[in-house]
């Protein structure tokens, strides 16, 4: 019998990530990998995925995607592998007045898929802040905010950094997040949110039309959740390229 997927679940490998200031972050990825099972096939499938898993956990990167899962594929003569990489990710920020350094983390997954054609998409995910606009408009002083997660997901020609894509985001809502803030710090980014009213719909909308100007890009997917301050339910607005070209 032909199954449809067999394979491993959330099994954790320190993995290297390339940084755009040069050099490799060292983190620990859980990864899913999975591949059809061919109806002639009586191997067994978790001993051979695992030997070739062990085979790379020194080198384990996006980099080495495709040779992992074609060597998966060509041993276990499946028509396809698919492999999914979920790790968190560190930036040092500084906060915008006193310069405070901390790191912010960021989650993140690279998504390949071999069959007849290799296959990525990279997925971050970002913390951001918004206020509400209807509630600036409506009241007296002061207007409800809350900290939101927008989680964009690109397909790309060519290479593209995790970096440049947190950026962007960042560059699209009420304000940023950061890990650490002292008091002038606060002072700016609860003035600055709420000068720089969003929507989830907004947001979802810049960062749509920010990826449609980069050629690199040949798809993406936006979506935003809110997670408001004073309703018990969130706000969710999502977006998805091959519906706007």
């Amino acid at each position: 019998m032909k199954l449809s997927s067999v394979g491993i679940e959330d099994i954790k490998f320190p993995v290297k990530i390339r940084q755009k200031k040069g050099g490799h972050q060292q983190t620990v990825a859980e990864v899913n990998l999975r591949v059809d099972m061919p109806r002639s096939s009586r191997d067994s499938c978790i001993t051979i995925i695992t030997t070739v898993l062990n085979k790379y956990q020194d080198d384990l990167s996006v980099t080495v995607f495709p040779q992992l899962l074609s060597e998966i594929k060509d041993e276990l003569k499946a028509e396809s592998a698919h492999m999914e990489m979920t790790f968190p990710y560190f930036i040092e920020k500084k906060a915008p007045v006193s310069g405070t350094a901390s790191l912010m983390e960021y989650k993140c997954c690279f998504t390949g898929g071999i069959d007849r054609q290799h296959d990525l998409i990279i997925s971050v995910w970002v913390p951001v802040t918004t206020l509400c606009p209807c509630s600036k408009e409506i009241s007296e002083c002061g207007a409800h905010n809350q900290r939101a997660e927008v989680n964009f997901n690109v397909r790309y020609q060519g290479f593209i950094w995790v970096e440049d894509l947190i950026t962007l985001v960042e560059s699209t809502a009420s304000c940023e997040v950061f890990a650490l803030l002292k008091r002038p710090d606060e002072k700016y980014v609860t003035e600055r949110a709420f000068n720089n009213p969003m929507f989830v719909e907004d947001v979802v909308r810049r960062v749509a039309e920010q990826a449609l100007t980069l050629p690199d890009i040949s798809w993406f997917s936006v979506g935003v959740e809110s997670f408001e301050s004073i309703h018990k339910h969130s706000a969710y607005a999502f977006v998805d390229s091959t519906e706007l070209r």
